[in-house]
């Protein structure tokens, strides 16, 4: 996993990709890329499969800020990105959310 971003020269956006390989999908048939820049909602963001099992995706978001994010596989399993910028509580408790600093 990890992140790619690629910050405009003609607009304030970061072209930010996300990558889940294989490994850590168990076999999946679907994966989400679920985080505040999309409130959350789990399906606004499908990820695309890859050849190699794993999935990606890649989205615009505004550089200057950090965006709290996590991979949700199959609709059931929750999924941290391995190489994360940095992680945080999640405010609902048990567990860590991935972070993106843009």
């Amino acid at each position: 996993m990890s992140l790619k971003k690629q910050y405009l020269k003609t607009k304030p956006i970061c072209k930010v990709s996300f990558d889940l390989p294989a490994e850590a999908t168990d076999g999946a048939k679907k994966v989400c890329l679920v985080g505040d820049f999309n409130n959350w909602k789990k399906t606004t963001h499908p990820m695309k499969k890859q050849k190699t099992g794993g999935f990606s995706i890649t989205i615009d978001l505004t550089p200057g800020k950090e965006y709290q994010f996590r991979y949700l596989i199959d609709g059931k399993k929750w999924e941290n990105d391995w190489k994360a910028d940095c992680y945080t509580r999640s405010t609902y408790g048990g567990s860590d959310n991935s972070v993106a600093v843009v």
